[in-house]
């Protein structure tokens, strides 16, 4: 659980941070403010950059403190920069590792429950929240965030949402 959880939000979120360079990059090449990119979406009622970004640490936060039973970390409601949605990532990847392993391990049949925005409960084991719920949301974040990048044409290919295969968390 804890490599399914830690392991894989961890490489993923670096994979996140480093396509946040990228953006960076192309913003500056092409003398584009990066606000521009950050406030990007893809459709009018879908969430910009800035809330993908938040969406994929929420749900990488949250996953992994229902399942250690620990509080998770919270930001702030303003708008960040890039170099803050960095900072951000990183105090994320912070708050998972300094999980130890047998918190999260063991819990496929913890009962769990994830509380939305709007207040709404729903009850899930371990598992179920991880593979369920908490990856596929993760993920849809992390792909979301790419895909406001690539269609601003920042030049990403499928290695960049990969990421480096030394990225990956090793099991201790």
């Amino acid at each position: 659980m804890h490599q399914a959880s830690v392991g894989v939000f961890t490489h993923f979120l670096n994979s996140l941070s480093d396509l946040l360079d990228l953006a960076a990059a192309h913003a500056a090449k092409r003398r584009i403010d990066p606000a521009v990119l950050l406030n990007m979406r893809l459709y009018p009622n879908m969430y910009n950059l800035i809330r993908q970004v938040g969406e994929a640490n929420r749900h990488a936060v949250l996953a992994c403190a229902l399942l250690a039973g620990i509080d998770p970390s919270v930001f702030p409601e303003a708008d960040p920069d890039i170099a803050e949605l960095k900072a951000r990532i990183a105090t994320v990847k912070d708050f998972m590792a300094s999980i130890p392993s047998s918190q999260i391990d063991g819990t496929e049949e913890k009962e769990v429950v994830f509380t939305f925005r709007n207040g709404v409960t729903r009850q899930f084991t371990g598992q179920s929240l991880l593979l369920s719920f908490s990856v596929p949301q993760f993920f849809f974040h992390i792909t979301t965030a790419y895909d406001i990048l690539r269609h601003c044409g920042v030049e990403l290919a499928k290695k960049d949402f990969l990421g480096k295969p030394d990225q990956a968390v090793r099991r201790t």
